[in-house]
């Protein structure tokens, strides 16, 4: 009662085919999706190093201002309001830059203020439809000869 196989030898390789195409697609899959998960706040940084803005720039710019408490204050043209929140402040920022989308937006924080809030503030600014934000710093301070 032995059993006797004919012809058919079995098979000890694994067919790794299967596992080629799963990794193609996953391949595929991450490079589409990898870019779309990057956030961030888009700004126009300048080229060189800070030099006084472009005349454009000055030409009726929305101004936006953050205090060392974290208030957010608004100009645009003669009209300034703040402190003020975040929604009201994208909301008058969204009619500024209804007629003209390319308006410049100026941005001053206090030297104490951190790096999270300044990013709330050009969150706001980038939701609000900004395209282009300069910012707005002093020189640094002169040094005198022989100090």
């Amino acid at each position: 009662m032995a059993h006797v196989s004919r012809g058919r030898r079995l098979m000890g390789e694994i067919n790794v085919v299967p596992y080629i195409d799963v990794m193609l697609v996953l391949l595929i899959i991450f490079m589409i999706t990898a870019p779309l998960l990057n956030q961030g706040v888009k700004v126009n940084l300048p080229k060189a190093a800070a030099k006084t803005l472009p005349a454009k720039m000055n030409n009726n710019p929305i101004e936006l201002w953050l205090d060392a408490q974290g208030g957010l204050y608004l100009r645009v043209g003669k009209n300034a309001i703040g402190p003020a929140d975040a929604d009201t402040i994208r909301s008058r920022v969204e009619a500024a830059l209804a007629s003209n989308p390319d308006r410049p937006v100026l941005f001053k924080a206090d030297s104490s203020v951190s790096y999270g809030q300044v990013m709330r503030a050009m969150v706001v600014l980038q939701s609000a439809g900004a395209r282009k934000v300069g910012f707005i710093t002093l020189p640094p301070a002169q040094r005198q000869p022989g100090h």
